[in-house]
């Protein structure tokens, strides 16, 4: 069989055929149309069960989850374990009362998987017996209990069905790990129980966490790298379990947050990437798997060697390698207060936030920049404002977005805390119970609190700004044309915007190509954009020592400038209502049209460090700009370059527009067809026409 390849290369082969078949079926959904045969538990014949608190209602859900989930064994898997409940695919606890979902579930986290390699489920229990304060203790210890029963149910069916599974779970995941494929088995294990719950946490550093093991069987001879190549890809391939034959349209149905990071610096400053590293690179070249997203984290001395690894496996599409500037976010860590050892830790959130696994209570909140400039400030759609100048102008846009950032904060804090009698912050409890995530979560234990009341170790809140470069263009196309070049006077303009540029085409044309915009290497562009970037970060930061919270800014659309485009109106620089404009931090689709050095030049010129919660820039390139040799090298020197010039994150898609359109006429054709969305991949047929629009749409780039 051969996997579909959206670029034209041939994928390599090195896995058995019958891995490449395990997968095949997982890609076409055989498994996923098997969770959804079953959605939820009922917990119904639970005496009084309405009538209990939420944190008793909670364990009592997981623990009849467990006791009543279909087991899934899959002959010739080589790690076992699954998340059979379809609930758990729509973000919730799959536990019914009275045909209702009783609880939501957690996404938008990287749990402390290591601490399970390194002490396993038993050293947690020990943990919690020895440091955990009533009444929390209590919820903690029934979160094992559940576990253990789920373990047994499988330790007894493999016992029938495959032994040599039976006997890795004799071992994990509540003791360590002895080997290589037992450390695999207890993290595959101890995330499909936390998803089985209805979770969606990233994995995160999973070649730090997985090289030790592989090294000491390389070194014993108990295993070759091959052999660790296809125990490490049915760990990929169950990862697809959640995919079906059918998926409803939506925003992609590989967005279930499980994302991966490689690479980069440890704790004690050392980089990490081994063989783990390469072996992952291998399984996703050879098989289209979008469902573990995954960042590399580069630095001014990673090894040329990986870098160019990465730039062999970005050319096959699917967009499912972006990249880190480690050096850049380390800065931006330390400067709002992280320890410097501890924030070699990072991962990220199950998309690209930044965040330190297994220690952070994390929410975003977007906002849409750009409604906020052409309603609120220049009053279109309402009551036209004038200014006398330029400067005034940005100088309202500017504080606006700090009202918004102020009330925002005020929002938040006041959500979340209260001060006691001698003025001390005391947490208030703002969520409802999450037993399963606070297990694995450093500072729930320790302090006798849940991950929602402020039981991590940082609780982290960031506001994200939203058509920043579509507001930036705007007020460049403004000062340029209005009280520069005097092509318009600004209620001209205003009145023109209203009527969506009906009968002003030669006007309209003039102001899309007369001026160059941001994404185009333009210093004098691109310094707009990156003033309204800096200081929005700045007024964020203004808040960060105020209160125990994390309050740290970040730049992101992740495709809402779809559901924005009802409130959005006409632009400055050309663009009609019902336009797709920026995503995330890249140039308006359409302005963009010096190349990918070019955007990323114009992307550099804000100071990054400051949006500590992330940044990400979408490049698309078109799969005839790195072919061959030349083509490679070139891509090998766009992500160096990244790093040197200051970017933060940058996703990466090779893709003919033309085959995008070629799946949306023959979708049965296209079943795998992966592609970059924002922080997570999906298959492109499972988007709605709108966000296939969005993906098509985006400008494909020279190097």
């Amino acid at each position: 069989m051969e996997f579909f390849c959206g670029t034209g290369l041939k994928r390599p082969v090195r896995l058995s055929e019958g891995t490449r078949d395990f997968a095949w079926r997982s890609l076409h959904g055989e498994y996923g149309d098997d969770t959804c045969a079953v959605m939820g538990v009922p917990v119904d014949a639970i005496h009084g069960f309405e009538e209990l608190d939420a944190d008793e209602k909670y364990s009592l859900c997981i623990d009849a989850i467990v006791r009543q989930a279909p087991l899934r064994l899959v002959e010739g898997e080589k790690i076992c374990g699954a998340a059979t409940l379809g609930m758990a695919i729509r973000h919730q606890v799959p536990a019914t009362w009275q045909g209702n979902c009783v609880f939501g579930s957690v996404s938008h986290l990287t749990l402390d998987f290591a601490a399970v390699l390194k002490i396993g489920i038993e050293g947690l229990r020990e943990k919690i017996e020895r440091e955990c304060p009533y009444p929390y203790r209590k919820y903690m210890l029934r979160v094992i209990r559940s576990f253990r029963i789920w373990h047994a149910r499988y330790l007894a069916a493999e016992r029938e069905q495959n032994p040599e599974i039976a006997d890795m779970l004799l071992q994990v995941p509540f003791g360590v790990p002895t080997s290589f494929r037992e450390a695999v088995q207890s993290l595959w294990f101890t995330f499909a129980f936390v998803r089985l719950c209805g979770n969606w946490p990233g994995i995160g550093r999973i070649d730090e966490m997985l090289e030790p093991y592989l090294q000491a069987d390389l070194a014993a001879g108990k295993i070759t790298l091959e052999e660790a190549r296809e125990i490490l890809a049915h760990f990929f391939i169950k990862g697809c379990e959640w995919i079906r034959k059918d998926t409803p349209v939506g925003t992609g149905d590989a967005q279930h947050y499980q994302n991966i990071v490689l690479a980069g610096t440890n704790e004690a400053g050392a980089d990490v990437t081994g063989d783990v590293t390469y072996l992952v690179l291998d399984i996703v070249e050879e098989l289209p798997i979008g469902d573990f997203p995954i960042t590399v984290r580069l630095h001014e001395k990673s090894d040329p060697k990986l870098i160019r690894r990465v730039a062999e496996v970005i050319r096959y599409g699917s967009g499912v390698i972006a990249v880190y500037n480690e050096p850049l976010i380390l800065r931006a860590l330390e400067s709002v207060g992280y320890d410097p050892v501890e924030a070699r830790n990072f991962a990220n959130d199950g998309c690209w936030e930044v965040q330190i696994p297994g220690k952070t209570d994390f929410i975003y909140m977007p906002f849409d920049s750009y409604t906020m400039l052409m309603r609120d400030v220049l009053g279109v759609g309402g009551e036209h404002k004038q200014y006398d100048s330029w400067d005034g102008i940005f100088s309202a846009f500017m504080e606006r977005l700090r009202q918004h950032v102020d009330g925002n904060f005020a929002g938040v804090r006041d959500s979340m805390l209260l001060r006691d009698e001698d003025g001390n912050w005391q947490w208030e409890r703002y969520g409802g119970p999450a037993h399963v995530i606070s297990l694995f979560e450093d500072g729930c234990i320790e302090n006798g609190r849940g991950y929602y009341h402020g039981g991590c170790r940082y609780v982290v809140r960031a506001p994200h700004i939203g058509g920043a470069p579509d507001a930036g263009n705007s007020l460049y196309a403004i000062r340029k044309a209005v009280y520069e070049d005097h092509l318009v006077t600004l209620p001209e303009l205003l009145d023109i915007l209203e009527a969506d540029w009906e009968g002003q085409e030669t006007l309209r044309q003039t102001m899309m190509n007369r001026y160059v915009y941001y994404g185009n290497d333009n210093p004098e562009a691109d310094a707009v954009t990156a003033a309204v970037l800096d200081g929005f970060a700045e007024m964020v930061l203004a808040h960060a020592a105020e209160t125990p919270i994390k309050y740290v800014p970040g730049v992101s659309t992740f495709g809402r400038q779809i559901d924005w485009l009802g409130q959005r109106t006409a632009s400055p620089f050309g663009m009609k209502k019902n336009t797709i404009l920026a995503g995330n931090c890249s140039p308006t689709p359409g302005t963009d049209l010096e190349g990918a050095t070019a955007i990323i030049k114009s992307y550099c010129r804000a100071d990054l460090q400051k949006q500590v919660n992330g940044a990400a820039l979408d490049i698309k390139l078109h799969p005839t700009a790195v072919q061959g040799e030349n083509g490679l090298a070139a891509l090998e020197a766009l992500l160096t370059g990244f790093v040197e010039l200051g970017g933060y994150f940058m996703q990466v898609d090779v893709i003919d527009a033309e085959v995008l359109k070629e799946a949306r006429k023959n979708p049965e054709a296209y079943k795998t067809l992966s592609v970059r969305v924002s922080g997570w991949n999906a298959r492109f047929v499972t988007l709605t026409p709108k966000w296939q629009d969005m993906i098509i749409e985006r400008t494909a780039t020279g190097l």
